[in-house]
């Protein structure tokens, strides 16, 4: 569910913080009419952000995290470059002709194999299509999503998807997709445990015990995957349902944090306003129904 929106005259920027969609997870989206030789960076994401022109130029600086270098990649209208998690990156408009794009960030348990599929990667981070046309359905999508921040949650992950699949089908690198691994299936089947049990008193050592791994190791493809730890996805799965309770205003918060899995309703507090910066009352008093 969108909760945050922040605008000023080139820049709009949206928070979309429901995790239970957990093959592809939207974090955030927006769009941005760069001025001259505007520059970000060098930074750090902590999931995959996307970014598509829609017109002008820009260069994009990625850093090779065991080298050190840092080639130069010249992006034009109708292209798009991708963000990996953890790596640095700057990226900076044209001087005579900045770039307007749209950008996209997100993450999953299949986001990885999405991308590897399109031929993205930290190692080639850049989209070419293999035919432009201004009004595409990769432009569609992604403007679809910036217009429509308030659309429910379902629409907006469903767009998510019908991006990725638009930049499957124009790509100029497509890679055949390799079958899920195993991996994949114990981080799958760690995600179902909590889905299934995140109203108890769980804690990261026992989705481990449900899966038969090590608890480090799990942890380990766990975070490889899905690019959080066990336990702050616990945390935000939780809290992500207790939002979902307190729309229902007939709902009493010591009732919701009990549901969610904190039976001390002190602490479901403290973690609710760490991680949506208000308290569980003035969130209910701002969202129910």
């Amino acid at each position: 569910m969108l909760n945050r929106e922040n605008a000023v005259a080139n820049f709009k920027s949206f928070i979309f913080r429901n995790v239970n969609y957990v093959d592809l997870i939207l974090y955030q989206f927006g769009s941005e009419n760069c001025e001259p030789l505007h520059t970000f960076g060098p930074g750090i994401k902590n999931h995959y952000l996307f970014h598509y022109i829609i017109s002008g130029r820009g260069k994009l600086y990625p850093v090779d995290k065991d080298t050190g270098a840092c080639p130069a990649y010249q992006i034009t209208e109708g292209e798009g470059f991708l963000i990996t998690p953890n790596t640095v990156n700057t990226y900076e408009a044209d001087q005579k002709h900045p770039w307007t794009y749209i950008w996209v960030e997100f993450d999953g348990l299949k986001a990885k194999k999405f991308l590897d599929s399109i031929g993205l990667s930290a190692e080639n981070p850049v989209f070419h299509p293999r035919t432009y046309t201004p009004d595409n359905e990769i432009k569609e999508h992604l403007t679809y999503l910036v217009s429509h921040p308030n659309g429910n949650d379902m629409e907006l992950i469903g767009h998510l998807y019908l991006f990725l699949n638009a930049l499957l089908e124009n790509s100029s690198a497509v890679v055949t997709p390799r079958s899920g691994t195993l991996k994949e299936f114990y981080v799958r089947e760690a995600v179902n445990f909590i889905e299934q049990n995140y109203a108890k008193n769980i804690m990261p050592e026992d989705v481990a015990q449900w899966c038969n791994l090590n608890r480090s190791y799990l942890g380990k493809i766990f975070k490889e995957i899905m690019n959080s730890t066990i336990q702050d996805f616990l945390i935000k799965y939780r809290l992500n349902k207790a939002c979902e309770m307190m729309r229902n205003k007939n709902m009493m918060l010591k009732d919701v944090a009990n549901a969610a899995g904190y039976p001390n309703q002190f602490y479901f507090s403290k973690m609710f306003k760490k991680e949506y910066h208000m308290t569980p009352r003035e969130w209910k008093n701002k969202n129910s129904d």
